[in-house]
């Protein structure tokens, strides 16, 4: 994520660009997608066999109480659905590749970081159950995380090297110093507190000539970020003569870093050092080069959302949303993450990336065996989605009942185009989607699971959905159940009630007792 080389860099200029802090008594703004990655990857979490999600809830859990017990009022921002312009899609791409490799190093025995599927779902339950404050952003969540930290002045915890490059009032904590397993006590008192290191921007411009921190979203642009990746800027680069300073042989792994932020310390602001950048280039080319480069440069300015209205009063305005009419009560279930961000992606651009996931590589994607449930879903979104035809993003198919979906064929990806299927007319208007009578929309839910209502009457409540699934499962999947498999799957649903009989007899619950009663049949 972020600039190419620039966490490495700074990392290795700790004592220089970096301030010590006994973190506490302080808000902070956490990127919720680099936290939950940095957890699952590092507490030593098995990633081979579908998803060590008791152990992975542990962890958050642990985390979020190490914040609490020094007085850090934690707020969780995560990413939404891809930007409506689409202009990371080669990115997405390239990322989901890499993801295949490393779902197949994990699949023979090797090693590889790739995330079980429902982390993220896992996240958002232990957040609730701790009452940590969070919100889903609607697309990319960085320029949000920034605007609302300098309105709180208050610091980022993240991974994300672009934070090196926003102003941020409070600074930017690194999630890798960020030692929230190590709590100390400050001396003489009860108080506790967070090692942590906080990035100075200040600090990185003074080592560079007390250059313009204005200069450094130009920096990001040229040295290559998510956002931007033009062959062209080669041109630029193998022209330019880039200094290096005084870099001894350890810098020279940097050699782009250096040489760029060297060389744009000798310009008073962003427009002159654009207008020498162009210099290099074909005259033909700078026009369209100099649009793209500012347009990617905006994505380091501060954001017109105010996160700080959902905290304060659970709704928020975003232009980008709000231009595309949604329903209200979409807006707000993508906001309080009950709607996750495929939806988004559907709704916007009539596209979803399918995430990898550990298995064989040799047989079809695991996700093939949801293709109707999911063909159900975009015939929901459908009638919210056509009015996007008459707006001037250029991202949607030309098939009107069409989505594409980009998946894992073996070791890489192919764009499959889905047709949506038909909805009955009561459910075609996604804005009074909600206002359907439940039975209603039960109905649909188990016509799509292909399910009967009767199977499902003598099962309890809150193993009703469980068991449907499980239906549609062993009525669609390719290899076929043996009996051992559902049994497995079938304990596996009734551990967690019954844990709760064992351990909390005096507790008068239901769905426990339910449980018990199934497991006897």
């Amino acid at each position: 994520m972020g600039i190419r080389g620039l966490m490495s860099f700074v990392e290795d200029h700790s004592n220089e660009f970096f301030i010590d802090l006994k973190l506490r008594d302080t808000k902070i703004i956490i990127d919720g997608y680099a936290l939950f990655h940095r957890l699952c990857f590092n507490s030593n979490l098995e990633l081979r066999y579908g998803g060590d999600y008791d152990s992975f809830a542990d962890v958050v859990q642990k985390f979020f109480e190490s914040l609490f017990a020094c007085n850090i009022c934690p707020y969780v921002v995560l990413d939404g659905g891809c930007d409506i312009s689409d202009k990371k899609l080669t990115t997405l791409k390239d990322r989901a590749r890499e993801k295949i490799q490393m779902a197949h190093s994990l699949s023979v025995g090797g090693g590889g970081y790739v995330c079980p599927l429902l982390i993220r779902e896992v996240f958002i339950q232990v957040l609730i159950k701790l009452h940590v404050c969070f919100v889903q952003c609607f697309s990319e969540a960085d320029r949000d995380i920034m605007t609302l930290a300098n309105h709180w002045n208050c610091p980022v915890l993240s991974s994300d090297s672009d934070f090196c490059i926003f102003d941020l009032k409070s600074g930017f904590c690194p999630l890798n110093s960020f030692q929230w397993r190590n709590m100390n006590t400050l001396k003489g008192t009860r108080e506790h507190y967070i090692p942590a290191k906080c990035f100075s921007l200040d600090a990185l411009c003074h080592h560079f000539s007390r250059m313009n921190k204005a200069l450094l979203p130009l920096f990001a642009v040229l040295c290559g970020n998510d956002h931007i990746n033009l062959p062209i800027m080669e041109t630029f680069l193998s022209k330019v003569r880039l200094p290096l300073g005084g870099a001894s042989s350890k810098g020279r792994r940097h050699h782009r870093v250096l040489g760029l932020l060297n060389w744009l310390s000798q310009f008073a602001n962003p427009t002159e050092a654009l207008d020498n950048v162009l210099q290099y280039l074909p005259k033909k080319n700078r026009e369209n080069v100099k649009e793209l480069l500012c347009c990617s440069m905006e994505e380091y300015q501060p954001s017109q959302v105010k996160l700080q209205d959902f905290f304060q009063y659970g709704a928020y305005a975003c232009p980008d949303a709000l231009n595309l009419a949604l329903p209200e009560w979409v807006l707000v279930a993508l906001a309080k993450g009950q709607l996750s961000p495929f939806i988004s992606d559907a709704l916007v651009l009539r596209r979803t990336i399918l995430q990898t996931q550990v298995e064989n590589m040799q047989q079809p994607s695991a996700h093939r065996i949801s293709l109707p449930i999911r063909q159900t879903i975009y015939g929901l979104l459908l009638n919210a989605s056509a009015h996007l035809e008459n707006t001037s993003w250029n991202a949607l198919p030309l098939q009107r009942l069409a989505f594409s979906e980009v998946e894992r064929i073996h070791k890489n990806i192919k764009t499959s185009i889905v047709d949506a299927v038909e909805v009955p007319k009561d459910h075609s208007d996604l804005s009074t989607l909600t206002e359907l009578s439940l039975a209603r929309r039960q109905i649909l839910l188990l016509e799509t699971l292909k399910v009967k209502q009767a199977v499902l009457d003598p099962i309890p409540p809150s193993l009703k959905l469980p068991i449907a699934v499980s239906c549609y499962w062993l009525q669609h999947t390719e290899a076929k159940a043996k009996l051992h498999h559902l049994q497995a799957l079938l304990l596996g649903m009734l551990m967690g009630p019954l844990h709760a009989i064992i351990h909390s007899p005096g507790i008068v619950d239901p769905a426990p007792r339910q449980a018990q009663c199934l497991a006897a049949r």
